[in-house]
């Protein structure tokens, strides 16, 4: 699965590990992220990511 990285602070979701602190679980495709979850460091939302090279 791509990673996606945060164009505000670089933060990198990554779906092999998710964000279980924020409620999405490991394995969990970025696609699949619920639209209002946000960025764990920043607090962008999820239109301000882009796919990872």
């Amino acid at each position: 699965m791509k990673k996606y990285v945060c164009d505000v602070c670089g933060y990198v979701y990554d779906p092999d590990a998710g964000d279980p602190d924020n409620g999405v679980a490991a394995g969990t495709a970025f696609e699949d992220i619920p639209n209002d979850w946000v960025c764990p460091m920043c607090g962008a939302d999820k239109d301000s990511f882009s796919p990872q090279d």
